[in-house]
């Protein structure tokens, strides 16, 4: 399906191309406009205020339209059969690329492209770049140390995960006399079932791979998916409500019920740093972030889940004149003094340039102190899952187990995981 929607896309855009080039006369003074398809609703109102104060300055028109959390693999596909198609779009790695490859410029001779500290963060086949990393993230499971302490514990106390487990059971059995419990509920709405789904499951895929040797495969084993149910069943056991009710809860509520001191833990990345400190809310002192412990491998080691799926792509599509203002608009983001303090101290972002501001993010404050101290960062290995499709069919399973958590529902958990990605892997052959 997706295949057909995209070479419908092709003809469309093929089309379009030909009627500009009949018409030349008719565009040749047609004013630049940028228009991007912002994947993270994060940063959407920062994302508009920069591209705003960007118009102001250069008096090109710059939109800015953010994608519902979830939807932007669909919402690209919509856009992009339109006349007024994004002229900036996103892709999450070497698997999305796969989808959108003929619609991204090359951007090897790119001024974006040398302000770049390492060719690691582009998207390359051969000499050709389709796409650069704008954001290094990190995730993991993000505490409020208030709480904690209130708890009788701290987070030197928790370096694997047998000491997560004993910490947040006991909080678990202590709930009604401490007023609060150990995990705020981890929803599996749209909003919010992409954490579990794709980043929790990124866990059992690191592992696999490192044990393996590979950094990619069209036939995953599921050698660690005994240690997916077990953070799995962690956090549904000991959460701020009962597992059937999971289908409902939204990313919204899972920072509310954090926020309101609900829960001590909150599983989440960087990105979620704005919405959690300032004035009503946190402050530095209240929070840190702690690995993803899963009971593999030396945990004391372990670092935070830290990389990128956020890859720039420029529509090639677009006109002469709007991939122009394109590339102006993305290089003055990632190198004026105003674009590159709004990405670091609005957004929160580490961003991969030579010119990048050190961002006042704590959480990426405590990625770098653990990493100083030689604990190995968890690589993102989830750009490499398949499909969306593929995320979708273990996300409905994990809700199914979470409501009735029997043998046979963690079975099609599996069955999802292991039989699921070998279908999808081949249908992108």
């Amino acid at each position: 399906m997706k295949k057909k929607l995209l070479s419908l896309l092709l003809v469309a855009a093929m089309g379009l191309t030909m009627f500009v080039g009949c018409d030349g006369a008719a565009n040749a003074d047609t004013e630049a406009s940028v228009y991007y398809l912002n994947f993270k609703p994060e940063q959407k109102e920062e994302w508009e205020a920069l591209a705003a104060s960007y118009e102001q300055q250069t008096g090109v028109k710059v939109k800015v339209v953010t994608a519902a959390s979830g939807e932007y693999e669909t919402t690209l596909m919509s856009e992009m059969g339109k006349s007024d198609a994004p002229t900036l779009f996103q892709v999450n790695g070497p698997v999305g690329l796969a989808n959108w490859k003929d619609y991204c410029y090359d951007l090897a001779g790119s001024e974006i492209y040398k302000q770049l500290t390492s060719d690691a963060f582009a998207l390359k086949e051969g000499n050709a770049v389709h796409g650069i990393a704008y954001v290094v993230e990190s995730y993991g499971i993000i505490v409020n140390k208030t709480l904690l302490a209130k708890a009788g514990y701290s987070v030197d106390q928790i370096d694997s995960f047998e000491d997560l487990k004993k910490v947040a059971e006991d909080i678990t059995a202590r709930s009604a006399e401490l007023g609060f419990s150990a995990f705020s509920s981890a929803g599996m709405d749209g909003s919010s079932d992409w954490r579990f789904k794709t980043h929790l499951a990124n866990l059992p895929i690191y592992f696999e791979y490192q044990k393996d040797g590979i950094g990619t495969t069209d036939a995953i084993k599921g050698t660690y998916l005994d240690n997916y149910r077990q953070i799995w069943d962690l956090y549904i056991n000991n959460s701020t409500c009962a597992g059937k009710d999971l289908a409902a809860k939204t990313g919204d509520d899972s920072r509310n019920e954090f926020l309101a001191g609900k829960a001590v833990f909150f599983q989440n990345g960087s990105w979620e740093y704005g919405n959690l400190v300032g004035e009503g809310k946190f402050t530095d002192n209240d929070l840190t972030m702690i690995p993803i412990y899963v009971g593999v491998g030396e945990e004391a080691k372990q670092g935070l889940c830290t990389g990128t799926e956020n890859y720039w792509c420029v529509n090639k599509n677009a006109s002469e004149v709007d991939i122009k203002a394109t590339l102006d608009f993305i290089n003055w983001c990632v190198t004026s003094e105003e674009g590159t303090k709004a990405m670091a101290d609005d957004m929160g972002f580490v961003i991969p340039f030579k010119k990048a501001v050190e961002s006042p993010n704590l959480f990426v404050k405590v990625d770098a102190q653990l990493t100083a101290v030689g604990k190995t960062p968890v690589s993102w290995n989830f750009p490499t899952m398949p499909s969306e499709e593929w995320k979708n069919g273990v996300g409905s399973a994990l809700t199914a187990y979470a409501a009735d958590p029997t043998d046979a529902n963690w079975n099609a958990v599996v069955t999802a995981f292991v039989e699921g990605w070998a279908k999808e892997a081949n249908l992108t052959k």
